[in-house]
This record gives C-alpha cells, structure tokens and sequence, in this order.
C-alpha cells in the first residue's frame, strides 16, 4: 500500500511539473541574470541525455547537475575535464576533481572559464577601431562536499566564486549550490533528485572605464574625477527535479530513462528528456531531448556515445562524445575525458 501511494505521488508531482512546464509564464525574464555561463551544462554524458541528469547523478559531472551525486562516486576519486566549441567562436572549457573519504563524505573542486576571441575597441569618433583590442569572458571556481546520509539518501553542495571581465570592467561574486538524491526501494531503484544551483550575491560591473569627467556647478572649471554606476543583477538561479530508472538492466545490459524538470528564475520552466543504453558498462548510446516546452528556446535533440575501459588495476578511463542541436543556430558539440580512480 505504501509503495502504491509513493508510486502515485511521484507521478503526480511529475505531471504537475509537465503541466507547469506547458503553461510557462508570458514574460521569458530572458537577459536579466549575469554570468550566463553558468547555464553551459557540463558532461558529455549528461548532454547527450538531453541534459537529464539531476536524479542520474552518479559520476564526476554531477558537481554541476546536482553535487549529492558526488557521494555516488565510486573508487577513490574523479577526474574530468570538458571542452565545448560553444557559439559564435566562443570556447567553455570545465575541470573538476573529486576525491572520496569513506564514511567522511566526498570532496571536490571545479573551475570552468568561458572565452573568446580578441575584438576590435570601436568608439563614436573612430567607428573604423581605435586600434586597440579588447578580451571578453568568465570564470567560476569551486569546492564541493557531498555525503551519503543513509545508503539510500545523499546531501551535497558547492560553493562557488564567480567573475565575469569585459575590458577593464569586472563583476564579481558568490554562490551556493545544493542538491539531494533519493534511491527508492521500488521500482527497481527509482531515482530521485533535486538541486538549486546559483543562489548567490547580486553581480555589479566596476573598473575604470566606468570613470567620466564630470563638471561641477555648470562651467565653473571645477571638474572631478566619477564613476558611471552600472546596475546590480542576479546570477541565474536554477531549481530542478529529476527522476530516473533503470528500464532494462541485466549482468550485460542496462537502459536507463531520465526526465528533469527545470525552473529557471530568467526563463519559463521547461523539461529535459534522455536515456543512456549501456553494453557491459563499457559501450554506451545516449539520446534525448533539451529544454523542451522553453518559451523562445533553440536547444532541442541531443545524441551521444562513450566508451569506458580500465587501463590498470583500479583505473578506468572514459571518453564521452554529445552532439546539441542549437536551432538556427546549427550545433554544439561536447567532448569529456574522465579517469576513475
């Protein structure tokens, strides 16, 4: 009886979060947060799950997706490192690192930096260049701890520094990541987990291309030195819920299904699909569908394939492949390099 009222629970809040996801809000909020790449999801894996992977959670690159996978890790630690051909000659490039205690927990650190190609200082009187060049991008830095508190239910969390520079201006900040992971004892294991990601201080562009010349009392010649104040905006805040199941799992095979439902705080709510097909846990296949039912968004199918095998006793190497389709703004493509150790 019990598991029958879980079960319908579940479901419920599930087509509650489909429903919600469907009616969205009329305002996308689209442009209001900083530090945007923040939202670049990391992991191969994940990505060609259609970015499915808050309740999956169980190898390094949940330090992004929800940080209670962390405590799933097996062996002794992880070593990831994530490069994307992002948009428009922009690179991301993610490392991260985590090392397991035992009965103390898991602990991690992360650093991600976003950057792109030098652009030509333009200004009204010189709209051809001035000659000079300037350098646009961000950074983010991070520790990590997660912990099983039962064999069934995990806790984590990251805190994170962020920066985002353009010339001479910088914007700083802090935030805090939190996640929860829940294996049930029906269904096969059913996952379930849930995560907020960039709950931190407001971010504020300062630097002295902000400085202006300013004239006191109105041609009296008394001119001081002062700063244009920029406006103070809100990292992208993110809640998420995912659940997820092992649909097929035999001694050589395994196809695990995934959906997450995503609340942006400057986007309407949308759905993340996926599923990863295993062969001996060494050959994988995955499918899935990003940012379904997200007012004006182009993310949509995602594909991908990995391959995992030791190289020593006690350690594994992976390489996993993601193929995202951005809409008219063709694709972008993953490449992960993990050593389990």
């Amino acid at each position: 009886m019990m598991r029958k009222i879980l079960t319908i629970g579940i479901l419920s809040v599930l087509m509650f979060s489909i429903s919600l996801a469907q009616i969205g809000s009329s305002l996308t909020k689209t442009g209001t947060t900083s530090a945007q790449f923040l939202k670049i999801g990391i992991g191969a894996r994940a990505i060609g799950m259609g970015g499915a992977f808050g309740s999956v959670a169980d190898d390094i690159s949940s330090i992004y997706w929800n940080p209670a996978g962390l405590s799933r890790i097996s062996g002794r630690g992880e070593a990831v490192f994530n490069y994307v051909d992002w948009l428009m000659d922009i690179k991301y490039s993610f490392a991260a690192f985590a090392l397991n205690l035992g009965n103390l927990g898991t602990i991690g650190m992360q650093i991600s930096s976003l950057t792109m190609g030098d652009m030509e200082v333009r200004t009204v009187e010189m709209p051809d260049g001035t000659g000079e060049r300037f350098k646009a991008g961000g950074l983010m830095m991070g520790v990590s701890y997660a912990r099983q508190l039962t064999d069934r239910f995990s806790i984590g969390f990251n805190a994170k520094y962020v920066r985002e520079y353009i010339w001479h201006e910088v914007a700083q900040g802090f935030a805090l990541d939190f996640g929860t992971l829940y294996i049930t004892p029906f269904l096969n294991g059913m996952r379930i987990g849930a995560s907020m990601s960039n709950y931190g201080t407001k971010m504020q562009l300062t630097g002295r291309d902000l400085i202006i010349i300013y004239t006191v009392g109105g041609g009296t010649g008394n001119n001081i030195n002062a700063f244009i104040q920029t406006d103070k905006f809100e990292m992208p805040l993110i809640f998420r819920v995912g659940l997820s199941n092992d649909f097929i799992k035999t001694e050589s095979q395994r196809l695990t299904t995934a959906v997450d439902a995503v609340h942006p705080n400057d986007n309407t709510e949308y759905l993340n699909l996926g599923l990863e097909y295993s062969f001996k846990e060494i050959f994988f296949l995955r499918g899935g569908y990003k940012s379904l039912f997200e007012k004006g968004g182009e993310q949509r199918y995602t594909f991908g394939a990995g391959v995992k095998y030791s190289i020593a006793r006690g350690i594994a190497f992976a390489i996993d492949y993601a193929y995202l389709d951005f809409g008219r703004l063709k694709n972008v493509q993953y490449l992960t390099i993990a050593v389990k150790f």
